[in-house]
C-alpha cells in the first residue's frame, strides 16, 4: 500500500508560507509539493475551513496563514485534511468466519488505537512554530542562506 505524504507535504508548504511576505499562489504551493494547483487548493479549502489559512484572489491574490503558528498543531492540521489513515496495516477481513481471525484481529486492533492515540498525542504537542523554529536553527547550522521562494523552483 502506498504511504500517504499528504500531511508532510501541507507542514512543508504551511512552512514556507510562514516564511514569505504576502500570499502564496496555489501554482507556486503546487511546485514546491510537486503536484497540480487544483489538488492544492483542494487540499488548502481544508485547511481554510479550519481557520488556518485564507485565501484572496485576484492580482496579488494567493494564501497566507490566519492563524499564529504557535496555535496550529500537527494534529490540527491532520484533522483538517480529514484525519487520513495513520497506518497502511488493517485485517485481512473485517468480518472473519474463524475464531483465530477474530482472535488476530482483536490483537490486531487493540495496537492500532493504542498506537494511533499515541501518535496523534505526539502531534498534539508539536506546533508550526515549532517546526519554524527548527528549520531555523538547522539554516544557521548549515550556514547556509536559503532562498524559499526558489528553493523548489517557485
Amino acid at each position: 500500500m502506498k504511504r500517504s505524504t499528504r500531511l508532510s507535504g501541507v507542514l512543508h508548504v504551511l512552512l514556507h508560507m510562514a516564511e514569505l511576505d504576502g500570499p502564496v499562489t496555489s501554482e507556486t504551493m503546487a511546485v514546491i509539493m510537486g503536484t497540480n494547483a487544483v489538488v492544492i487548493r483542494r487540499i488548502m479549502s481544508g485547511l481554510r475551513d479550519a481557520g488556518m489559512v485564507r485565501s484572496a484572489k485576484g492580482h496579488g491574490g494567493g494564501w497566507t496563514i490566519e492563524r499564529d503558528l504557535a496555535s496550529v498543531t500537527l494534529r490540527d492540521v491532520y484533522v483538517a485534511l480529514d484525519s487520513p489513515e495513520l497506518f497502511a496495516m488493517g485485517n485481512r477481513t473485517d468480518v472473519p468466519g474463524c475464531l483465530v481471525e477474530e482472535a488476530v484481529n482483536a490483537a490486531l486492533e487493540a495496537g492500532f488505537r493504542d498506537a494511533e492515540a499515541l501518535l496523534l498525542e505526539r502531534f498534539a504537542g508539536v506546533t508550526l512554530a515549532a517546526l519554524s523554529a527548527d528549520f531555523h536553527t538547522r539554516m544557521v547550522a548549515s550556514g547556509k542562506s536559503i532562498d524559499l521562494e526558489n528553493t523548489h523552483g517557485a
